[in-house]
């Protein structure tokens, strides 16, 4: 389990690009259409990843597993199911709450093309 991203939804990106990568210094590392751009973030390996899909989703950290079915079947105690395991491009998601409300989402590349 690695975590990648922080999911930070907007309503607009141009604004959101605006601050973290023309303020900030955020480097554009991917862009998926109009829609999604992840942005590395000066001294770590995390990607701010703002996602324009869904502005109302709640903020929350994105942990990458070799398999998210995996994961949820052995999901550990205290995480409430949110939304269960689907598809969305290059692999699969699901998404929890931990004890404290917190979202947590759980991602794999299992159907991205360059995993190997």
């Amino acid at each position: 389990m690695k975590l990648e991203f922080l999911l930070a939804p907007t309503s607009d990106l141009a604004a959101s690009l605006a601050l973290y990568r023309d303020a900030f210094g955020a480097e554009e590392v991917w862009r998926e259409g109009d829609t999604t751009v992840s942005l590395g973030m000066p001294g770590t390996d995390v990607q701010l990843m703002l996602d324009a899909n869904d502005p109302d989703a709640p903020a929350g950290p994105v942990f990458v597993v070799d398999s998210v079915e995996r994961f949820h079947a052995d999901a550990p105690a205290g995480l409430d199911v949110i939304a269960e395991p689907a598809e969305i491009p290059g692999g699969r998601l699901a998404t929890y709450r931990d004890p404290n409300g917190l979202v947590i989402y759980v991602m794999d590349q299992s159907t991205d093309a360059t995993v190997g």
